[in-house]
């Protein structure tokens, strides 16, 4: 028997977090409640692959906040943003920041395990076609603008000196951020860094 697919309710109403807790279970969900964001930050780095809804106004941190927060950190699970009469801008805003989906409260069941099922499979085709460009983007992710300049200017195979006049800095400057964004990607060669970087690109969009 397979284990309930995992949801993860982060909103700052008790009252909220207690009925979609009812609804889900009894829909055959396994669901875990955080009362805001900052709670859910601190334990979104050891969760089980699944789904999170996200309340977009929190006293702590907004949804848009929180959505950030995760990407920075590599935290690539579905995202459904759960907004208030008034907030559809800041849902949009979040759509473009890469959640799954939202939907406006007070709202069906039947429309919310739809939203649900579709961020589900969504996320198993991630997981499937795109796991390894999506692992080395969020790798990427905690680089600074220059060391990623840097890099680009690695995987089109420039030496430093090149790099160096291009971007208007010292070769010793374009050394350090070498050193540095090698320490931040957790590699020891230059050939583990670019394999990031092109596994990165692998799952960028035509353009």
């Amino acid at each position: 028997m397979s284990e309930p697919y995992p949801l993860y309710v982060v909103d700052d109403d008790e009252a909220i977090r207690r009925s979609l807790s009812f609804l889900l279970k009894t829909s055959g969900f396994g669901v875990q409640v955080f009362e805001g964001g900052l709670p859910f930050l601190k334990a979104a780095a050891t969760l089980e692959p699944g789904c999170v809804l996200l309340d977009v106004r929190m006293p702590d941190m907004d949804g848009l906040e929180v959505q950030r927060e995760l990407r920075a950190r590599g935290v690539m699970l579905p995202v459904i943003i759960m907004t208030g009469h008034g907030d559809i801008d800041m849902a949009v805003a979040a759509m473009k920041a890469g959640a799954s989906d939202f939907i406006e409260k007070p709202f069906e069941k039947a429309t919310l395990l739809a939203c649900i099922e579709s961020a589900r499979k969504q996320s198993i085709a991630t997981r499937g076609l795109g796991a390894r460009a999506q692992e080395a983007q969020a790798r990427l992710n905690i680089l600074t603008d220059r060391e990623r300049e840097v890099l680009d200017g690695l995987v089109e195979g420039l030496p430093n000196k090149t790099i160096a006049y291009d971007l208007g800095i010292s070769p010793r400057t374009v050394e350090i951020h070498r050193a540095n964004l090698m320490q931040k990607l957790e590699v020891r060669s230059l050939a583990e860094a670019l394999r990031i970087a092109f596994h990165a690109v692998e799952g960028a969009p035509a353009q």
